[in-house]
C-alpha cells in the first residue's frame, strides 16, 4: 500500500488537529472559518478513511480516545515541523547566509575587524565564520567561501590572492627594550622564543624556515611556549613572554597601534599567500558573489 492510499487529505488533518486541540467541534469551526456540521462531517470522513474513531462524542463536547490522543500528537508535530521548516525558509530567503570558512588567525585579526564593513553594505546577508587552527576540516557541502593559506592550486575551483604571505619577529614594546637591541641573527637565537604549532599538511612560515633563510649557520633551541592557537600565541607576545612571529597584513594594526613591535630586519617571504576560494559545490548565489567581490576590494587595497 502506497503512502498515498495511507495518508488522508491534509484539509482533514488540519480540522481533526484543531478539533483535537480546543476538544471542541463548534471552536474547531470558528478557527477554520467554517461551521460545526462541516466540522463534523471532515471528522467523520477522516474516521471512516481510517478504520479508527477519533472521538467519543460526549454533553457540549468531543474526547479523544486513545487512538485519537495518538494521532493528535503525530499530526501536531509533524504541523509544528512543517510551519518550522516554512518559517526558516522564508527567513533564509530575507536574510541568505554565506558559510565562510579560514583559520583562527585570519578571521581574528584581518576578515573580523573588516566584516563591519560589508555588514552595512549588504546588513540582509548574515555571515557564519568557520574556523580552524590547520588544514581544514569542514565538508565542501558546509562551506560556500574559503579563504586559506596556500599555493593557489586549488582543483579548478575558482579563486584569487588575497595577500602573499610575510613574516617577521614580533614582540612587545617592554620586551624589545628589556632584550634590545636584536641587531644579528644570533641575537635574535638566543631570546625566548613562541611557537604556532602546525597540524599535518600547513606549511607556514615558522622559526626553523625562518633562521634558514636569514643564516642557515645560525642554531637555535626548542620555543619556550608552544601553542595551537594564533590568537593565545599572540596575546603571549603582548604580555612580554618573548618574541613571535606576526604575519604580514594580519597584524598590521597591532603594529600601527605600537601593542606589538616587529623586527623588519629578519622578514621573510614565502611562495604561498591567502587566497579566496569558493566552493565548488555551491549553487550560483548573489550573496556569495557579493561577498567574493567585496573580498576582491580588499586584496586591490592590500596591494
Amino acid at each position: 500500500m502506497s503512502i498515498n492510499e495511507i495518508l488522508p487529505s491534509a484539509k482533514s488533518l488540519l480540522v481533526f488537529e484543531s478539533a483535537a486541540r480546543h476538544l471542541s467541534f463548534t471552536r474547531a469551526a470558528l478557527e477554520m472559518g467554517s461551521t460545526q456540521p462541516a466540522v463534523s462531517q471532515q471528522v467523520r470522513v477522516l474516521e471512516e478513511h481510517l478504520g479508527i474513531q477519533l472521538f467519543i462524542r460526549i454533553y457540549r463536547g468531543v474526547e479523544l480516545t486513545e487512538a485519537g490522543k495518538r494521532l493528535f500528537e503525530a499530526v501536531r508535530e509533524g504541523f509544528d515541523l512543517i510551519g518550522k521548516t516554512i518559517l526558516e525558509l522564508q527567513n533564509q530567503k530575507l536574510h541568505p547566509r554565506i558559510n565562510v570558512a579560514t583559520d583562527f588567525a585570519l578571521a581574528a585579526y584581518w576578515l573580523l575587524p573588516r566584516l563591519s564593513e560589508f555588514r552595512q553594505r549588504y546588513p540582509e546577508i548574515d555571515i557564519r565564520i568557520l574556523t580552524s587552527q590547520g588544514k581544514s576540516n569542514f565538508t565542501s557541502n558546509e562551506v560556500d567561501v574559503e579563504i586559506v593559506l596556500g599555493d593557489g592550486q586549488f582543483a579548478h575551483r575558482r579563486s584569487f590572492l588575497l595577500f602573499r604571505e610575510q613574516a617577521f619577529p614580533v614582540c612587545s614594546p617592554g620586551f624589545l627594550e628589556q632584550h634590545g637591541p636584536i641587531n644579528s641573527a644570533a641575537a635574535l637565537a638566543k631570546l625566548p622564543l613562541l611557537k604556532l604549532d602546525a597540524d599535518d599538511g600547513q606549511h607556514w612560515l615558522d622559526w626553523k624556515k625562518l633562521f634558514r633563510a636569514i643564516d642557515i649557520n645560525v642554531e637555535f633551541g626548542e620555543p619556550v611556549m608552544s601553542f595551537n592557537n594564533y590568537t593565545l600565541l599572540i596575546q603571549a607576545a603582548i604580555a612580554g613572554q618573548g618574541v613571535c612571529l606576526g604575519w604580514g597584513t594580519l597584524i598590521d594594526e597591532l603594529l600601527d597601534s605600537g601593542v606589538l613591535v616587529a623586527l623588519p630586519e629578519f622578514s621573510v617571504s614565502s611562495d604561498l599567500g591567502y587566497y579566496v576560494v569558493e566552493s565548488d559545490n555551491s549553487e550560483p548565489a548573489p550573496e556569495i558573489d557579493c561577498f567574493v567581490a567585496w573580498l576582491n576590494e580588499l586584496e586591490q587595497r592590500v596591494a
